[in-house]
């Protein structure tokens, strides 16, 4: 294995995110991106580890068992087609990595060269996790099914960040994030003709009346110092001008920082669809899905994160935002951090305009590193 200088391993990285970038994967189908972060790992001979899962990446660096943390990147891609201009453009109709995966990939690889160069010296060993599915698919749960988990002490992780300084680094202790549910409603009447509504059951009034409903959940129901969002996001009912339907439909997202705010909106949604439909004569029926919980930052880990990571790149405040990601799922097991990494003045992510920068991979691949072999050295003491 040649030594390559960080200059040189920088070069290398961006090439590996270019084509990573060129060829995007969406969530549980991350075959090729699987194949390469496989070949690369082994041209390093690092140990990769089995797995029954059909795409994402686990391995291993360290010569010691004891203690075990984990280094986390996802590799999934979006249903987005792509207008951001770059060179490297998607080669995917309709896929695009619009979330800057491509660049956490490239940042773990990036350690994983870093970290075996030094594992003769390490007081510990290191597991990679190349996450699917992070977008779709709950991939995070996938993987501790898989077993990747096991034995693992702590657990950091990091996401691009636009509009932040490219390669700052933004850190939070405590909650980050929020947590994510998901419901689809249906809406069961007896259709007619539109001109004879005294003959059926027209379930687009009750429509209409859950979703102006819905929206005092949060207005007229919560602490106004606490966080949530209930967001209807897709409606649908009939096919024509003349027909009042037999069926109407919902669907949306609800987003909590706090665990009883969490379940008072669980609770009042089902209240308000089930009443507001009745008094329509209506049947309602609801699928709810609860998905990942908040991010929630161990102080601890957050604070030595803290210390080591201002030795080399500057720090900020990180944001708390609504927005979710099921690194949270691996916190609920055990601690970990999960931080922010400085995007520059891009677009939003999920956006077809977004573009990460390619600076801030041998950031992210450094603060993997050192913050690795840290956490290391303080748990085998």
């Amino acid at each position: 294995m040649s030594h390559l200088s960080l200059a040189e391993l920088e070069k290398q990285l961006i090439t590996y995110r270019h084509d990573f970038h060129e060829y995007p994967e969406l969530a549980n189908h991350e075959f090729k991106t699987t194949a390469k972060i496989k070949a690369i790992l082994e041209a390093w001979h690092i140990k990769i580890l089995p797995t029954k899962l059909k795409t994402g990446v686990f391995a291993e660096i360290g010569l010691k068992t004891k203690p075990l943390i984990a280094l986390r990147a996802d590799i999934d891609a979006l249903p987005i087609t792509e207008a951001s201009g770059v060179s490297f453009s998607s080669k995917v109709p309709g896929v695009m990595h619009a979330c800057g995966h491509d660049t956490h990939i490239a940042a773990l690889l990036g350690a994983a060269y870093l970290l075996k160069q030094e594992e003769a010296d390490l007081p510990g060993k290191i597991r990679l996790i190349f996450q699917l599915s992070e977008e779709d698919q709950e991939g995070a749960l996938q993987v501790i099914d898989d077993g990747q988990l096991t034995d693992v002490k702590a657990i950091l992780g990091f996401h691009n960040t636009p509009q932040q300084p490219v390669g700052a680094i933004g850190l939070k202790a405590g909650i980050t994030s929020g947590a994510i549910d998901k419901f689809k409603v249906t809406l069961s009447g007896v259709g007619t003709h539109a001109s004879a509504p005294q003959n059926g059951k027209d379930p687009i009034p009750a429509l209409g009346a859950t979703i102006s409903a819905l929206q005092t959940i949060v207005s007229r129901n919560l602490d106004p110092f606490k966080a949530g969002v209930v967001s209807i996001t897709h409606v649908n009912a009939g096919n024509t001008w003349n027909v009042l339907p037999e069926k109407a439909f919902f669907e949306g997202t609800v987003r909590t920082a706090d665990k009883e705010v969490r379940k008072q909106i669980k609770q009042r949604f089902f209240e308000t669809v089930k009443y507001t439909a009745k008094a329509q004569q209506i049947q309602a029926d609801i699928d709810w899905y609860d998905g990942d919980p908040s991010v929630d930052n161990d102080a601890k880990l957050t604070a030595l994160v803290q210390d080591e990571t201002e030795k080399f790149v500057p720090t900020y405040v990180q944001q708390s935002k609504l927005g979710s990601d099921d690194f949270a799922c691996y916190q609920a097991l055990i601690p970990g951090v999960y931080a922010n990494i400085g995007n520059g003045g891009s677009v939003s992510a999920h956006n077809p305009h977004f573009i990460a920068d390619d600076k801030l991979i041998i950031v992210g691949a450094q603060f993997f590193e050192k913050n690795a072999r840290r956490w290391l050295a303080e748990l085998a003491d």
